[in-house]
């Protein structure tokens, strides 16, 4: 079957840069796609995250534009495993426009998202902050799940602010550390030292880069504070290859640059993996399609990494692009 094609770059700002390990990241740049068959119109949305081993922007509209206005049906097979971003924004729009149905919206509690905290000093404000906020019953502000990155400063100012994060926290909240890889393994060591006596660390995230695997291993094996592979498991051959070298710890799925969301799907299912899926600040469109999924398969009830949505100062582009 055959569709119109169209597709629309966006840009959405941050309040403040997100810092990482990777470098400070200002706009989430990405590509809304429409399929439309007679009255039908099926959303999707490529959202690379190229410092993570998926195409680039530029490579996504590439090949966007090489498509022209027509869509074949049959092609969606032929998408290239270098496009992983690609093979899901084209299709989760197929999906949505052979179902016919609307955008699912997910509005789950509070205490279902892990909620990312501004990097360095920033984050003991917005911790405070987060722990009053009204909007949230008592009992969800008193049990949310918190992430901060780590490996960005110095190893002795961010466990000073570490230290302070950690007194603030309420007993039955939970803090995911995550490094994107950028410890060294001396580092690590001392972190998860550290996060061994502290009951309220739920894991720390990548701490050593993707080429490290061994001594990741070794680390899940040697700390009692579990470690979450995210780099390493970028897409979904990676996902496998870390599955078969024995990984039986924790992976994050950030399924928007995995690829095929039907080949993740049947992963997921096929194998009793702990998984976390994790936002990578696209759309509603890709949001709610990653949700849905994770509803399937986070058989493990742990926070879903999708608290991310106060970081940007303008409306989603969903609401921004044409409808038809």
């Amino acid at each position: 079957m055959k569709y119109q094609f169209k597709f629309f770059p966006y840009q959405r700002k941050f309040k403040i840069p997100l810092e990482t390990h990777h470098g400070p990241w200002s706009v989430r740049e990405g590509i809304i796609l429409q399929l439309i068959n007679e009255e039908h119109i099926g959303w999707g949305e490529i959202a690379p995250l190229p410092w993570f081993g998926s195409e680039t922007l530029e490579q996504a509209f590439n090949f966007c534009q090489s498509i022209g206005s027509c869509f074949n049906e049959e092609l969606i097979d032929e998408i290239s495993d270098t496009l992983p971003a690609c093979q899901f924004g084209f299709e989760l729009a197929l999906k949505n426009v052979s179902s016919q149905k609307p955008i699912l919206n997910f509005d789950l509690p509070a205490h279902k998202y892990s909620y990312l905290l501004p990097t360095g000093t920033k984050a003991l404000d917005h911790l405070s902050k987060m722990s009053m906020n009204d909007e949230n019953s008592l009992s969800d502000r008193e049990s949310l799940t918190y992430k901060w990155k780590i490996g960005v400063q110095s190893f002795t100012q961010e466990i000073s602010i570490f230290e302070q994060l950690v007194e603030q926290l309420p007993l039955n909240s939970r803090l995911r550390l995550d490094a994107n890889g950028g410890l060294s393994l001396e580092e690590a060591q001392r972190w998860l030292s550290f996060t061994d006596q502290i009951r309220q660390i739920e894991f720390i995230e990548q701490p050593l880069p993707p080429d490290q695997f061994s001594e990741l291993l070794t680390l899940s094996q040697n700390f009692k504070t579990a470690i979450a592979l995210d780099e390493s498991v970028a897409n979904l051959k990676q996902l496998k290859e870390c599955y078969e070298l024995g990984w039986s710890g924790i992976y994050v799925i950030k399924a928007a640059i995995m690829g095929s969301p039907r080949q993740l799907k049947q992963f997921c299912q096929n194998h009793a993996i702990d998984s976390v899926f994790s936002s990578v600040f696209e759309t509603s469109i890709g949001q709610q399609a990653v949700l849905a999924l994770a509803q399937e398969l986070n058989n493990r009830d742990r926070a879903l990494g999708f608290g991310v949505n106060q970081w940007f100062q303008e409306a989603d582009p969903l609401l921004l692009a044409p409808h038809s």
